[in-house]
């Protein structure tokens, strides 16, 4: 296969706090190890957001930088581009609440987000989300797993009537206390409050964004690799949800 992508790492310097690059990282093994010619571009702080992409990967981090951030993308409007021409997209925590409707800003005062996703985000007065996040992804995305993820925010995050969270929350809290639900899905993006990075302790959810593209994924013909991700994978969700 000769087949080229082009994976965007954005503004990882911003939004890099937990470790979300990763999930880039995650991707573009996963191509490659199928046979695809993988580009990998940084589009860090001062340097442009391309919006000729195949897949979009954005992490979390903290209030001041998470501005930052969305001042920059909303700029020449990349990310909205590059989905509609067909690009997939990966949002964490900070990532996931500034591509919303709406998101707190340092100064605790509401925010224009860049609307990708029908939701909006305010700030919880309580003691933070902090722990193991368990999420069904249920008949949505099928052939995917109980997904197993670390969470760490303050905000939650209310979905427009009629959207479609990612999934629904088994153990942690997700978007907020309530609704049990993690994230949101529109189109070819996934949006989540899940650290981890969640592709590299997910693997089928990983198969899943890069199949939005690329269609049908044929099995990576290496069965160390993947039997140590299931090993991983089965010994986190066991750990973490008793049900």
């Amino acid at each position: 296969m000769n087949e080229s992508v082009r994976v965007i790492s954005v503004l990882p310097d911003l939004l890099g706090t937990y470790g979300d690059s990763g999930n880039a990282v995650v991707a573009c093994r996963r191509l490659a190890l199928r046979g695809y010619r993988v580009e990998l571009v940084i589009a860090a702080l001062n340097t442009r957001i391309p919006s000729d992409g195949d897949f979009y990967l954005i992490g979390g981090g903290e209030d001041a930088p998470q501005a930052k951030a969305a001042e920059l993308l909303a700029v020449d409007a990349p990310i909205e581009r590059a989905i509609d021409r067909g690009a997939a997209l990966l949002a964490v925590c900070a990532g996931f609440q500034i591509l919303g409707t709406s998101f707190i800003g340092p100064d605790l005062k509401p925010r224009a987000g860049i609307g990708v996703f029908p939701c909006k985000t305010h700030r919880f007065d309580g003691p933070r989300s902090v722990g193991e996040l368990i999420v069904d992804p249920g008949r949505d995305i099928p052939g995917v797993p109980l997904l197993s993820g670390y969470e760490n925010h303050q905000g939650v995050t209310e979905l427009a009537e009629g959207a479609r969270p990612l999934g629904t929350v088994l153990a942690g809290k997700g978007n907020n206390f309530e609704a049990k639900v993690d994230g949101a899905l529109k189109g070819r993006a996934i949006g989540t409050y899940m650290h981890g990075p969640v592709f590299a302790r997910n693997p089928k959810l990983c198969d899943h964004f890069l199949s939005l593209v690329v269609g049908t994924m044929s099995p990576i013909e290496d069965a160390e690799l993947e039997n140590a991700h299931k090993r991983l994978y089965e010994e986190r969700i066991k750990e973490v949800y008793k049900g």
